[in-house]
């Protein structure tokens, strides 16, 4: 019930509450500087899916987690990007815009890479995927709720505005639910797999945040943008890694194996993502 029905519904609202935090002049101003835009993308949408793959070369996982791997690494950030970058007092306005492009792009890149990586990782044992059908559903679950989110903060703003602070707690409190109740679920197969998972999926979020902050130091931005490349590249939308895994790999109640790296990649970034928020807090005082 959680997996099949719960989750898509809860992906979908977090979704709408990205969409109603934005504006046009969000896309405008990013259009306008267009290298924090490019760099984030390249990132996010090259290195990112790049170092897990090189990592798996390095860290061997069973197929199925492999495959998982690259699903996580091929997702968009999501709200708890943009509160991390809040809080870490980076570039907010741009953290929102950057998950909502990357969102909508995603849904053409993720079920592109993901079906290259199952004929890698699984070969002959990979489960048929129709990547049109794939690439379909997320474009229902993420680019609709977004756009009709930012259409209602574009005509109602008095309404997103008053709603916006009560979204992003029933966000939060939604993906807090999904991780635990999907993890509840599989419990077993989680406390088996995280030896396994642990380092691939530390290793992924720790290289992402160091190449987003340098990377984007390199190129001359300023501190506010390059915290929130850093973010937005370290951290992806693990709500919609657990779905697109269920939806590739159904294997009944519970968790897929898909989908469990993203399950533990959930906990686990809080571990590596509140220290560095914290350090830059120290850094910026």
């Amino acid at each position: 019930m959680i997996i099949d029905i719960f989750l898509p519904l809860s992906l979908v609202f977090i979704m709408f509450t990205l969409g109603i935090g934005l504006t046009v002049q969000n896309f405008q101003n990013i259009i306008n500087q267009p290298k924090a835009l490019i760099l984030g993308l390249i990132n996010q949408m090259v290195l990112l899916p790049l170092i897990a793959f090189i990592i798996l070369l390095i860290i061997k996982l069973p197929g199925e987690m492999a495959v998982g791997m690259i699903i996580l690494a091929c997702c968009p950030g999501g709200v708890t990007s943009n509160m991390l970058t809040r809080i870490a007092k980076g570039d907010t306005a741009l953290s929102i815009s950057y998950t909502a492009i990357v969102s909508i792009i995603t849904v053409i890149t993720l079920p592109i890479i993901v079906g290259f990586s199952m004929q890698y990782f699984m070969g002959s044992n990979a489960p048929s995927i129709n990547i049109f059908s794939l690439g379909l559903t997320m474009f229902c679950i993420t680019t609709i709720p977004v756009s009709i989110g930012l259409y209602i903060n574009t005509k109602y703003h008095n309404f997103s505005a008053s709603f916006l602070p009560i979204a992003n707690k029933i966000s939060t409190i939604l993906f807090i639910v999904i991780i635990i109740g999907a993890l509840t679920s599989e419990w077993e197969i989680f406390i088996n797999n995280l030896n396994l998972l642990g380092p691939a999926i530390l290793s992924l979020i720790f290289l992402m945040l160091l190449i987003g902050y340098c990377s984007a130091t390199l190129f001359g931005l300023n501190k506010e943008k390059s915290i929130t490349i850093a973010i937005e590249s370290g951290i992806q939308n693990a709500t919609v890694g657990i779905t697109i895994g269920n939806l590739i790999l159904n294997q009944g109640p519970g968790l897929s194996t898909l989908s469990l790296p993203s399950g533990v990649y959930g906990i686990l970034m809080y571990l590596v993502c509140l220290p560095f928020v914290f350090f830059i807090l120290k850094k910026i005082k």
